[in-house]
């Protein structure tokens, strides 16, 4: 079959790295793909924002099966303007995607479900959102609403901060995103990843994984979109997961369908693993990044039929299988990251860094011009190992990074500094 791949980062690359390996494959499209993907796909410059280009390209190319991989793209409603074209497609409904598109939806939804979160304000003006924070005794986190490309979070260390926060959406620094404001109280605990996929009915769990979002070692340094991540996660127990489908995940999809907006594709859940027990940081309607990337280097099982059973509603006649190994992903990133950064660095020695057969480097900011690989953007590679261990995992990705030579680009040293330190306590 013909599949279309929308999207241009590390997680659309191990898609298409996991999708080019199926026997159903015949012919593998990227929108508008990077210089890594074009290893394993044909990468075409579509706008996918041109909701028309994209259901003309797949009727001129026969395209079987559009996987839609980032969220910006759902929120507007390709995947409705497919399916309305007889394109099926894998990703939620535009009004489904409320999940990423507006945390307000998302927590409405936990209210009426009874899905254990974060104590909350929602506002659509700063001065009752102040008036909110000064009233509360504890440290808050201040959120847009809507979509703000993985910026639009403070989590605040004084009430100054919190206010100042609060200008900031407001102000319109994050745009439309900032219209609205969510406030919430800052939950204390050790964050995981748990990603299913959901048919509208059936949910498949999948495999856990844990992300660092600071932007130097120690978790130190500002936010970013991820610098690396590892799977599975030990907080994420199998007591654990089962708490979790029960008490989150499950309670969502009911909820979804109950208001005729029925989730399909991969729910991605940000949790906070308390005293009391797993509680919802936020969804994404997407697979994560960089935790798509250890996730695929972790599947036994071919990706794209569990692809389509979502897209069919038949989850429940899937199965998939995981290797019991580990995989950790370090993400290298171009200087000045996640602040202003330099574009067209060249970067050599990725053949000899990949020649380990449990490494793979996802491209997340790559093209290809006059033979040389440049870095285009903020986060630019995913170097990905498998070990029997966490540990075993980090010493491969760091021996491929060695050898990779790109002096503009940096990386952390101490990705799953929290799984390898109980992996020791238990040695």
């Amino acid at each position: 079959m013909n599949v279309l791949l929308i999207g241009s980062g590390g997680r659309e690359h191990s898609l298409a790295w996991a999708l080019a390996a199926s026997p159903l494959l015949t012919k593998l499209y990227c929108a508008p793909g990077n210089g890594g993907i074009s290893q394993d796909a044909e990468c075409v410059p579509l706008d996918v924002g041109d909701h028309d280009a994209v259901s003309i390209f797949c009727k001129d190319n026969g395209i079987d099966f559009v996987v839609v991989g980032p969220e910006a793209p759902l929120v507007a409603g390709l995947s409705d303007h497919l399916r309305a074209q007889g394109v099926k497609v894998f990703g939620p409904s535009k009004a489904a995607a409320q999940l990423e598109g507006s945390k307000a939806y998302t927590k409405e939804l936990c209210d009426r479900k009874a899905i254990p979160t974060a104590a909350y304000g929602h506002f659509t003006d700063a001065a009752s959102a102040k008036d909110y924070a000064r009233a509360q005794n504890t440290t808050l986190v201040v959120k847009a609403d809507g979509l703000a490309a993985g910026k639009g979070v403070t989590v605040a260390a004084t009430l100054d901060e919190t206010l100042s926060a609060i200008d900031e959406c407001f102000s319109g620094k994050f745009g439309d995103a900032g219209a609205e404001v969510i406030i919430e109280e800052c939950m204390l605990g050790e964050e995981a990843s748990f990603f299913a996929l959901c048919d509208g009915k059936n949910v498949l769990p999948l495999a856990t994984a844990q992300d660092h979002k600071r932007a130097f070692d120690g978790d130190e340094g500002p936010n970013t979109g991820g610098m690396g991540a590892y799977s599975p996660a030990p907080v994420m127990t199998e007591a654990m997961c089962a708490r979790t489908m029960e008490e989150i995940i499950k309670p969502t999809v009911e909820g979804m369908a109950e208001v005729g907006t029925p989730y399909q594709g991969v729910l991605y859940a940000g949790l906070m693993i308390t005293d009391e027990g797993p509680k919802l940081i936020e969804y994404n309607v997407r697979f994560g990044d960089p935790e798509c990337q250890v996730l695929v280097m972790r599947l036994k099982s071919d990706l794209l039929p569990a692809l389509l059973a979502t897209a069919d509603g038949v989850l429940d006649h899937v199965d998939l299988r995981w290797f019991d190994d580990a995989a950790l992903s370090v993400v290298m990133a171009t200087k000045g990251y996640p602040g202003d950064y330099e574009k067209g660095s060249v970067i050599s020695g990725l053949d000899e860094a990949g020649s380990d057969e449990n490494v793979e480097i996802f491209h997340a900011g790559t093209t290809q011009k006059d033979g040389q690989m440049l870095a285009t953007g903020g986060r630019v590679l995913n170097v990905t190992a498998r070990g029997a261990t966490v540990r075993e995992a980090q010493e491969r990705a760091y021996a491929a990074i060695a050898k990779i030579d790109w002096p503009e680009g940096f990386c952390r040293t101490d990705i799953g500094w929290q799984a390898i330190a109980r992996e020791e306590q238990a040695a």
